[in-house]
């Protein structure tokens, strides 16, 4: 087995303390025994993850017999003792990285099969009860009506976001041609636009079932040549730099972990002068001073993040500034519409009571009953202001001008306050 890191007694990389030397890690097994690490560096070497298992136990045992004897040669010698240990340290926070990078990449592959099994097991409850669109209506104030009535609200929010967002009307100058949904679901949106403005419509999802579905349903609907579905990870966008005039994401960026590199897979494949288009859950803005959201509001989102695979949430303003600085985006534009959709999940929580519901519930299995569960967070979440049912818009620049792309090194959401020039918009998603 690999020998780890470990100093003396006191050794600690995050406080940089005490005498580091060569040592067996907590348990004596693997290389180091460690978390996801988080901004912690070893000298030079800047290590990525999360949490620490330290501190690691002061007595080791004795190095095996097949200890290389260069090594224990030159540590013997007291003028090149320091040389050694800075070979064992580079050497220690090489395999710390090495093993932070397999985790973290075990652990998105887990958040990715969760969301596949939880659309997977959902889907056909939902569609079964609510139809093709997998997403919030957008209401009116007053609004009362039924389920049929709600279904129309869906297609509203569709029409509602296109007219917000600025796109042209069919036929006029810069009506999209190709568009790219991320997150698709089972195509509700994609066909709904395809058949706008004649367009070709691509939808991406993490759910094979869905995908099915999709193709399915487009093929009933006799836009099967004009639309086309594939599973594709939002992170890794299996197209083409340039490809689409419309990146549209309806509800599915809450489900992306790394935020600023969502952003940017969607600017990579959207064309010069082209418009990206999100729309998604988010918390609230942090006010001048906080620095993260009170102790309750992060229990709630803890809460309804076990039960929907959510990964970290970050507010609209965190996506203002990497659409403003990260990105260039052109005429970004945020909204929040939260009053809009507020009568969406008592809705659905109606729905889900009756007999007809509970049924399909029971059908759908127990991921779909946690789902059903954890509505009345949701519906809380909206209430009190914690979540936000946010919007924003941008153009890619024209003229050549292209935006560096940068390293993204983030795994959830960028920092959590604005810059000085954002914060009036920011104040006004609050």
């Amino acid at each position: 087995e690999t020998p780890g890191l470990a100093g003396g007694s006191t050794w600690n990389p995050i406080r940089g303390s005490g005498s580091p030397s060569l040592a067996w890690p907590r348990g004596g097994r693997g290389p180091l025994c460690c978390g996801d690490m988080s901004g912690v560096s070893l000298g030079a070497i800047p290590v990525v993850g999360r949490g620490w298992q330290g501190p690691i136990p002061a007595t080791a045992p004795p190095a095996p017999p097949s200890a290389s004897p260069l090594l224990s040669s030159v540590g013997s010698r007291p003028e090149a003792r320091g040389v050694g240990e800075g070979a064992v340290i580079f050497a220690g926070a090489a395999l710390v990285t090495v093993a932070s990078q397999r985790r973290w990449a075990v652990k998105r592959a887990t958040l990715q099969e969760g969301i596949a099994n939880f659309y997977d097991a959902s889907t056909g409850v939902w569609v079964e009860i609510w139809g093709e669109h997998l997403h919030h209506g957008y209401y009116p104030p007053g609004f009362k009506g039924t389920l049929e009535e709600h279904r129309k609200a869906q297609v509203r929010m569709v029409e509602e976001v296109l007219r917000w967002a600025g796109v042209p009307e069919p036929g006029s100058l810069g009506a999209p041609k190709d568009v790219l949904d991320i997150g698709c679901g089972v195509g509700g949106s994609s066909r709904h636009i395809s058949k706008k403005y004649g367009c070709k419509a691509t939808g991406i999802t993490l759910s094979s079932k869905q995908r099915d579905q999709a193709e399915q349903l487009s093929e009933t609907a006799g836009l099967s040549k004009s639309t086309s579905f594939q599973v594709a990870d939002a992170l890794q966008l299996p197209f083409e730099d340039n490809s689409f005039d419309l990146v549209w994401s309806l509800e599915s960026g809450e489900h992306i972990p790394n935020k600023p590199q969502f952003m940017q897979e969607m600017h990579r494949v959207c064309r010069p002068g082209g418009r990206i288009i999100l729309v998604t859950w988010v918390h609230r803005d942090l006010a001048p001073g906080e620095t993260s959201l009170k102790p309750k509001e992060q229990r709630l989102l803890k809460r309804i993040s076990k039960a929907y695979h959510l990964p970290d949430w970050c507010s609209m303003a965190d996506y203002a500034r990497i659409a403003d600085n990260d990105l260039g985006l052109q005429g970004v534009r945020t909204a929040d519409w939260t009053a809009n959709i507020e009568p969406f999940w008592g809705a659905v929580m109606r729905s889900a009571l009756r007999p007809s519901g509970w049924l399909a519930l029971i059908r759908g299995g127990w991921e779909t009953i946690k789902g059903a569960l954890v509505m009345p967070l949701m519906n809380r979440g909206y209430t009190t202001g914690t979540i936000k049912f946010a919007l924003l818009t941008g153009t890619k620049a024209t003229g050549g001008a292209a935006v560096a792309r940068r390293s993204v090194k983030a795994r959830g959401c960028a920092p959590p306050m604005p810059p000085a020039e954002l914060r009036p918009r920011a104040a006004a998603l609050a």
